[in-house]
């Protein structure tokens, strides 16, 4: 065993996905090669080159529709837009016009063709400030590696072959690579590039997989073979480590392991505060996956189900009948608890292709969320219908997102009512609105009129307060969504209406550090990604919800 020479090094980068393993490292490098020399055609090969193109997009297409529904019964639904989004790309039809003018005008092969054009579009996406274009770069990459294999008949993924328990040490992680992590059981990943917010550091997080990116060059300092001790909430790991080291460590993880024991063991039971207050802990869900997650991590409900999952991709919406079937699958398992279904929260950054969509230069203060509803009144009925239909079998509620003026809900309510009538439904469900502008935030007295309850997205209220891109690194200072700033809107509204129930379902509910702050703030619900729902219980049973 090579692993127990060589000299200690230290690593440093960013943590990603928190987390502590220790395992052999694997060095996978990059996949793509130099480019290659263009391979010339003859003229009287075009059209044979132009229908393998055809036949390669297709079947990659195909590829990509099992993939995210792979992925979204095994990892999660987020992550399969990604594929779903990768597909829309591949079709594109500026695209596919452009790798067929490079095979005509330039007497080149498919996969010559597709080599150039995707490197093309990669530099000018690459080339853009915002976070949001560089993930693009790296999906256009994805898919290049996809279609030139599919053009040479290459049908394996690098990825299978990698040891059991290894620490995969990787320049970057593309979407499709993380798919073949999810089988594998590895112990932790190391990257060179990769943020935050990247489709691969969502996989890695729903995945529960230590990982620390940003390491400064890790391909040409880490040895292939050596034993790592990854700490991925420091951000750091040891490579060929002492004896003493060792040992340490070993106790860390068994500490962990403890700790996060006793947090599942309370967590089935309610979280009371110091001053006998039970507060809720409810899920964020948006696959069957994630609410038997939750459920099993003592979840007292759904706070907030996400239904784009059912739109995506597709080419004409679900009707009523197709949505209620999804939304009793995904929910099954919190049936008997209280669940919180969000109106569909699309618009131009997720673009459903069956919509004419007016291409918008500014689609973050575009048409999202019940703004694009309101446009498209049919789509507001059917969710509605689907939730009357649910509300026979869930104790349902409604949760209208992206509510800036007061008849946002107007609208709503106003329609709920009409189909009950219809229907002759006596119990009508609870409608909340989503606090997520500061218009929302600072008119919640006339908002409160129409509906029942408030919820906190604190992801979007921040990046609305601060006008700042919460996917664009180069704002990053700006972004904080622990700001005194947000706490005082969120004290604002309660002092407003101290009556009205208040939950908070962004990403801020689920860190422990704040959530004295939220409770002083009136918050009393917090919902929370699955595996979170231990640790934030835990957090409560430590506060009380009137200090002094």
């Amino acid at each position: 065993m090579s692993h127990h020479r060589g000299k200690t090094l230290a690593l440093q980068g960013s943590p990603i996905s928190l987390g502590l393993a220790q395992g052999i490292i694997h060095v996978h490098r990059e996949l793509l090669g130099l480019m290659d020399a263009p391979v010339n055609i003859a003229h009287k090969q075009v059209e044979q080159e132009l229908a393998s193109l055809d036949i390669a997009t297709a079947s990659i297409t195909n590829d990509l529709v099992v993939l995210a529904t792979r992925v979204e019964k095994e990892i999660d639904t987020r992550l399969s837009e990604v594929f779903g989004s990768h597909q829309l790309m591949l079709n594109d039809p500026s695209l596919q016009q452009e790798l067929r003018k490079e095979i005509i005008d330039n007497l080149v092969s498919a996969s010559s063709a597709v080599k150039t054009v995707f490197l093309r579009w990669e530099r000018r996406f690459l080339s853009l400030e915002s976070q949001i274009a560089r993930e693009k770069g790296d999906d256009m990459q994805d898919i290049s590696v996809r279609l030139s294999n599919a053009l040479v008949g290459i049908t394996t993924h690098p990825l299978e072959e990698i040891p059991d328990g290894c620490i995969l040490a990787t320049s970057r992680l593309l979407p499709s690579d993380t798919v073949f992590l999810a089988n594998r059981p590895i112990s932790a990943v190391l990257l060179e590039y990769g943020s935050n917010i990247s489709h691969a550091a969502l996989f890695v997080r729903q995945m529960g997989l230590p990982c620390i990116s940003k390491i400064t060059d890790l391909m040409t300092t880490v040895p292939e073979g050596a034993l790592a001790l990854v700490d991925a909430e420091a951000g750091t790991a040891v490579v060929h480590p002492n004896k003493k080291q060792q040992v340490a460590f070993r106790h860390r993880i068994e500490e962990k392991a403890l700790t996060s024991r006793l947090a599942q063991e309370n967590a089935r039971r309610p979280a009371t505060t110091i001053d006998a207050v039970t507060i809720p802990v409810v899920a964020n869900v948006g696959c069957a996956n994630d609410t038997r997650l939750a459920m099993l991590n003592g979840a007292e409900g759904v706070g907030l189900y996400r239904m784009e999952q059912v739109y995506l991709g597709r080419t004409s919406p679900p009707d009523t009948a197709e949505l209620v079937a999804e939304m009793k699958l995904v929910l099954a398992a919190a049936k008997g608890h209280p669940v919180c279904v969000r109106l569909l929260d699309v618009g131009a950054d997720k673009p459903l292709p069956f919509l004419a969509f007016f291409a918008e230069s500014n689609p973050a203060l575009g048409r999202r969320g019940i703004r694009l509803l309101r446009h498209y009144p049919e789509l507001l009925r059917t969710q509605l219908q689907a939730v009357l239909e649910l509300a026979g079998e869930f104790d349902v509620h409604i949760l209208v997102p992206m509510v800036t003026l007061p008849t946002d809900v107007g609208v709503v309510k106003e329609l709920l009512l009409e189909l009950c009538a219809e229907q002759q439904l006596t119990v009508i469900p609870s409608i909340g609105a989503m606090i997520e502008t500061p218009a929302a935030a600072l008119s919640a007295r006339e908002i409160a009129e129409h509906v029942d309850f408030l919820s906190f997205g604190t992801n979007d209220l921040t990046q609305y307060t601060f006008a700042a891109d919460r996917e664009n690194a180069a704002v990053d200072l700006y972004f904080n969504d622990a700001s005194a700033v947000i706490f005082r809107l969120l004290r604002l509204v309660h002092r407003d209406l101290p009556q009205m129930p208040l939950s908070l379902c962004g990403e801020l509910a689920g860190r422990p550090e704040h959530i004295a702050k939220l409770l002083e703030c009136g918050i009393r619900t917090f919902s929370v990604a699955p595996p979170l729902i231990p640790t934030v219980k835990d957090a409560i049973r430590h506060c009380s919800c009137n200090p002094g």
